[in-house]
């Protein structure tokens, strides 16, 4: 009897574990992502801002309770449901990956809290996953012939020719174009046919090195390189982190190095020079991850020499600065400038840290170090606190001169709200748990093992260590997992409106720029830091600096397809066949313009908006310049009076369109005239739709385009109108539209419409 018990518990147990694993035998349980949006802020963030018992208690759940509900809505066995979770994405943004089945995908696709559920695919190792995921595998049809008679310039900190992605192997001589130069002078060897240029600039007195070469000492300027035109490396990593293959946008291109950045930063001086040098040199793409403020477009070495560039049909992109998410602060965003904003990857890397009394989470950063023993001691800021401090100046920053050696020696620190890791590192300390309230959503390599987590789980750490007599932690080593937000607009990342004109959305677009694999240099350790000893060849980098690039690749890969179409053409496809992100804060657009790059659409984008120069100076003579200062800037006898003005609130053929206005009591009334380039199919029809608010009056006259030849131009007008009472309120100051035309077949050319009430940003 007890026997035949026993065996029908075991049958049973068998069958619940088969109906778990694959459901019924003609259903199986398969990976999927749960994307619920943002994070909903903790009891503990609640009191922490000092909200009310009733309100911050009761409305704002914890990420990881509202999960659970979700997930228990549609499978109702509590245990089923623990089982069936697999990771719960809590610090940027609320997600969770499940296995789940068909009816169950269903019934939390129509569940209010849930954005979006998707399967979670089978993908192969990648780099960095910045060029897969911009749609460009390794397999991608290229025109290599062209390819390699492309040169990219960049406008950096020198370049590393050991790094392996400088390998010129399969590389014929450079193009007969190329008349740059290569600079072999101190502990710099040499170009190839890979790096057929490099040349230093240090002019300024500011920022003058004891010994100047092309040589790259920070490792910025080969990372910048390298994801441009690098060669294809396998089994490239960082300590086994990000494994894959390592590649630039266009492996086959040439790469020419113009060095103009130095330990005490960049100069204006050298930078106009090296622009003056690589548009004489015979460059087809600049790429400028260098950010710098100005008071117009005549005093900024980026617009001025931009400028030069687009007239000799070279394209040139910018970073945005990485001063987000304060508004105004965009930088380089003169209308012949690419300006490039920062998005994620579909990836982060997460470091799990286990504490004595049983407490495991997961905080961000990249932590390369495995710990050699299972725990070690832990403390606090305060507990370590220097004595001379004051009891009102608890060192919860972990900042310089705050702790006490003795008493962080061999031990893990508890910080709040920062660290300066390489002082802990300094004291002793051998580790260090950063507690962090807001939201975290980039890695950064650490000079000692560390991890940034969420508040919660920072207080729950600080408990203990308070209540147990000899506290311990582990913090491992950092782990690969998957963002279902991606690609979301990343948090350092500059946002518009430009400070130079009320007339321009800037950043133009986005580009990967969130924990990046490429080349790095031997000559700097990985946190630049003493004491740090780790050297290699490639490292992940974060910064609209590395967005840059991506674009760069993109401009020079779309031009071996169409080598004569203009910089604006170019920017043109980019931008019209770019994707909206999916996580949208209320200023989204201030931050991401068009969308994220899609380099393989922009190879047919159907329709192009093309510039000239005399639409640029018909924009300056809009924004005010004139005279003297224009003829000059221009170079000719060109002035306002002899430039058509073709009309509307920018009188610019932009690919984007931006109305700011002042007075919330005025109405919104603006036109802009448009003029668009058939690139697509010789007979072809396109439809406008205009996607709107509801108080919001966008028309398109006409709304029907028909075109019957190649290159066949075609002009329309958009008026968008409103009252007054949409922008009277405080809760709405930004209005956010779109204009698409589009044919029966695969051609889809998107603008972005955007309204803004100045004042209150």
């Amino acid at each position: 009897m007890v026997q035949t018990f026993m065996i029908t518990l075991f049958l049973l147990a068998t069958q619940l574990h088969w109906s778990f694993t694959h459901g019924s035998r003609d259903t199986f349980r398969k990976a999927y992502i749960v994307y619920m949006g943002e994070t909903p802020r903790s009891r503990t963030s609640a009191a922490a801002t000092g909200e009310g018992e009733g309100e911050g208690l009761r409305s704002k759940t914890s990420a990881a309770d509202l999960q659970h509900n979700v997930l228990s809505s549609v499978i109702q066995d509590a245990s089923t449901a623990q089982q069936s979770k697999i990771h719960s994405y809590t610090k940027s943004f609320n997600a969770f990956a499940a296995k789940l089945l068909p009816d169950e995908v269903q019934k939390l696709r129509e569940n209010e809290n849930v954005v979006s559920v998707f399967p979670s695919r089978i993908r192969k190792l990648h780099t960095t996953g910045s060029w897969d995921f911009l749609r460009m595998p390794q397999t991608l049809k290229r025109n290599h012939r062209i390819e390699s008679n492309i040169i990219v310039g960049v406008l950096d900190s020198g370049i590393y020719m050991d790094a392996p992605s400088f390998n010129d192997k399969g590389l014929g001589p450079p193009p007969s174009k190329w008349k740059g130069r290569c600079q072999v002078v101190g502990n710099f060897t040499g170009c190839n046919n890979k790096v057929i240029g490099a040349v230093f600039y240090n002019n300024d007195p500011a920022t003058r090195h004891p010994n100047p070469s092309p040589q790259d000492e920070e490792g910025h300027g080969s990372h910048t390189s390298s994801t441009i035109a690098g060669a294809s490396i396998a089994g490239a990593s960082l300590y086994g982190l990000a494994q894959g293959t390592a590649r630039g946008g266009v492996p086959s291109a040439r790469i020419a190095m113009y060095k103009v950045c130095w330990p005490k930063g960049c100069s204006d001086i050298d930078l106009l020079v090296a622009m003056d040098d690589a548009i004489d040199d015979g460059v087809d793409v600049l790429s400028i991850s260098i950010s710098g403020e100005s008071n117009g477009f005549f005093d900024n070495p980026f617009a001025i020499g931009s400028f030069h560039a687009m007239k000799k049909g070279i394209f040139t992109a910018c970073s945005a600065g990485n001063s987000g998410p304060d508004l105004y602060t965009v930088q380089n965003t003169a209308p012949w400038i690419m300006t490039v904003g920062a998005s994620g990857l579909d990836r982060q890397f997460l470091t799990p840290v286990k504490v004595g009394n049983g407490i495991e989470t997961t905080g961000l950063s990249i932590n390369t170090f495995s710990p050699k023993k299972q725990m070690y001691p832990l403390t606090t800021a305060a507990i370590a606190a220097n004595s001379t401090l004051s009891r009102d100046s608890i060192p919860w920053f972990c900042d310089e001169a705050s702790l006490d050696p003795k008493k962080v020696n061999g031990k893990i620190v508890l910080c709040q709200g920062g660290a300066s890791l390489s002082y802990i590192k300094s004291l002793g300390g051998i580790g260090a748990i950063v507690s962090l309230q807001e939201k975290r959503d980039t890695s950064f390599i650490s000079a000692i093992p560390a991890t940034y987590v969420d508040s919660i789980f920072g207080d729950k750490i600080l408990a203990s260590v308070n209540s147990t007599k000899f506290p311990q932690a582990v913090i491992y080593k950092s782990k690969t997992a998957p963002n279902a937000a991606a690609p979301f607009l990343a948090s350092f990342s500059s946002r518009g409106p430009a400070m130079l004109s009320r007339t321009l959305l800037k950043p133009d677009v986005v580009a990967p720029g969130v924990n990046i694999l490429a080349a790095y240099t031997k000559l700097s350790s990985m946190t630049r830091t003493l004491g740090d000893n780790r050297f290699d060849v490639f490292t992940l980098m974060s910064g609209t600096s590395m967005s840059c690039p991506h674009v760069a690749g993109a401009a020079a890969y779309v031009k071996t397809f169409h080598p004569n179409w203009s910089p604006s053409a170019i920017k043109s496809a980019l931008m019209t066949t770019a994707s909206e992100l999916k996580i949208k804060a209320v200023v989204a657009e201030l931050g991401y313009g068009a969308g994220q790059i899609d380099p393989v659409s922009a190879l047919h984008p159907g329709l192009i908006y093309d510039l000239s120069k005399f639409d640029y100076i018909r924009f300056l003579c809009k924004e005010g310049y004139s005279g003297t200062t224009l003829r000059l800037f221009t170079e000719d006898n060109t002035n306002c009076a002899s430039v058509p003005d073709i009309g509307g609130h920018d009188s610019l053929n932009y690919p984007s369109m931006y109305y700011q206005f002042q007075n919330p009591n005025t109405s919104i009334d603006a036109i802009f005239h448009r003029t668009v380039t058939n690139v697509g199919l010789k007979n072809s029809i396109y439809k406008a739709t205009v996607k709107a608010p509801r108080n919001l009056k966008v028309s398109v006259i006409p709304n029907v385009l028909a075109f019957s030849q190649l290159n066949e131009k075609k002009s329309f007008k958009v008026t968008i109108k409103g009252p007054p009472l949409l922008l009277q309120t405080n809760q709405i100051t930004l209005l956010s539209a779109s204009l698409e035309w589009s044919t029966d077949t695969k051609h889809r050319v998107r603008s972005p419409i955007f309204v803004t009430l100045a004042q209150q940003m």
